[in-house]
């Protein structure tokens, strides 16, 4: 409750015509038409009294003016964030496609990529997950699923001795990626890799699974649990990139799939919006325009 936001900034444009409003108003003085500027005060006077000029007063262009104001700020939209916005659950699938190339598979570099995989399914939000594993060909491990419970088990015995064959084919993943996601919506692919096997196939597969509309994200697997393959080069086949170890970035755009975010017709619910209280302030002014005069 401490961030203050505007829901509809674009009513500020109001407040600098209504301040040079003011500043004309201030300037033509209090009564229309200027006649006090022309007229002796007497016959001036004698004109009010017999109900030819009908002269205002700066007190009501105050109120007035303030109202407007305050309207102004009230439709702006001020608004704070509500601690019991609802959160929707994501529709798209999340496909975890993970590198179990010798180069992982017998390095300490396992370690952090099964971390950072089950930090994947915490991070799903509700939404289906499913993975596939690779080294020199891919196989489809598990497709999507609503209960990604079933994959922690999966991913606490992978073992040096788990795929078959040897090398690393990063193509081949995203590939089978592609035909696995091809029925989903609003999906993400999280490719976990030391960077291994990069190559002209894979960065073509990259592409084709940006136009089919798959986010793809990379988690890097580098350091002293890491290969020595090239870590820009595969950082530059996804939208985003982080570390393994550190998989924050990744861990946002897969959980923000699943807020209010994801429709901007429903976004004003994660704030408590403060424009209608203070719009209504704005009738407070217009009381004393309201007053009985003898």
């Amino acid at each position: 409750m401490n961030e203050l936001v505007l829901l509809r900034p674009w009513w500020l444009a109001a407040l600098p015509l209504l301040l040079a409003l003011a500043i004309w108003q201030w300037r033509r003085g209090p009564h229309a038409g200027g006649w006090s500027r022309v007229m002796p005060p007497a016959m001036f006077a004698a004109m009010r009294a017999l109900g030819h000029l009908q002269a205002g007063t700066r007190g009501q262009s105050v109120a007035l003016l303030a109202s407007a104001t305050l309207l102004s700020l009230g439709l702006c939209g001020p608004a704070v964030p509500r601690a019991d916005a609802p959160v929707l659950a994501g529709s798209g699938a999340i496909l975890i496609a993970l590198d179990m190339s010798p180069s992982v598979a017998e390095s300490p570099a396992l370690a952090d990529a099964q971390a950072a995989a089950a930090d994947l399914l915490t991070a799903a939000a509700g939404r289906p997950v499913g993975m596939l594993l690779y080294s020199g060909e891919a196989y489809e491990v598990a497709a999507p699923t609503a209960d990604p419970a079933t994959l922690e088990s999966q991913i606490a015995v992978l073992g040096r001795d788990t795929m078959p064959g040897s090398g690393s084919r990063p193509a081949s993943a995203l590939a089978l990626a592609r035909r696995m996601l091809h029925a989903s919506r609003d999906a993400d692919l999280v490719l976990i890799s030391d960077g291994g096997g990069v190559d002209d196939a894979a960065r073509a597969e990259a592409e084709r699974l940006a136009g089919d509309g798959v986010r793809l994200s990379v988690l890097t697997l580098t350091g002293p649990a890491g290969g020595s393959a090239d870590a820009a080069a595969l950082e530059a086949l996804g939208s985003l990139a982080a570390p393994a170890r550190t998989p924050s970035a990744v861990l946002r755009r897969l959980s923000q799939r699943g807020t209010l975010a994801r429709d901007p017709a429903l976004s004003t619910l994660a704030f408590l919006d403060l424009g209608p209280y203070l719009a209504a302030l704005a009738g407070l002014p217009l009381l004393s325009l309201f007053r009985r005069r003898a």
